[in-house]
């Protein structure tokens, strides 16, 4: 990382920024040119590691780069403010980028992945239509390398 004074190296900052962060965006190989898609995820630390969930349609193209291609990186990013001062601007933010391995969730685990989901939408628990479930595939991104990123404006 160029801007060192700017990177984000604890672990507990990593996963407050994460929190912050309502999309993913997921980055998968395609033949010529990444296929990158804005998702919503949920987030859980299984043994010491970062693990992004997601859901979709049960078909779609980025199911078929996953079946070329586990590997996938991701970014997302919060807390944006534009800052102009003294003829100048900057944009103040806080983000993680990484990649790791993507794997489909079993129908035995799709619930409870699933509740990873709501919970980083609503805090507390929220009952949702479990009829949905036979029309939505679930998959996760097991985070094996993950930076941050901080720029805060001081007056």
């Amino acid at each position: 990382m160029r801007r060192t004074d700017r990177e984000i190296k604890g672990f507990e900052q990593i996963i407050e920024i994460i929190d912050k962060c309502d999309v993913c965006r997921l980055a998968l190989n395609d033949t010529n040119y990444p296929y990158i898609l804005p998702l919503n995820f949920g987030m859980r630390i299984e043994n010491q590691k970062i693990v992004l969930y997601f859901h979709g349609a049960l078909e779609g193209k980025k199911y078929e780069l996953m079946e070329q291609n586990k590997k996938a990186s991701f970014e997302m990013d919060c807390s944006h403010r534009l800052v102009t001062q003294d003829g100048n601007c900057t944009m103040e933010y806080e983000s993680v980028i990484g990649h790791g391995n993507l794997e489909f969730v079993s129908e035995d685990k799709k619930y409870d992945a699933l509740c990873v989901l709501m919970k980083h939408y609503h805090k507390e628990d929220f009952p949702f239509n479990k009829d949905i479930m036979k029309k939505t595939m679930v998959f996760r991104l097991i985070v094996d390398f993950y930076t941050g990123k901080k720029r805060i404006v001081t007056k």
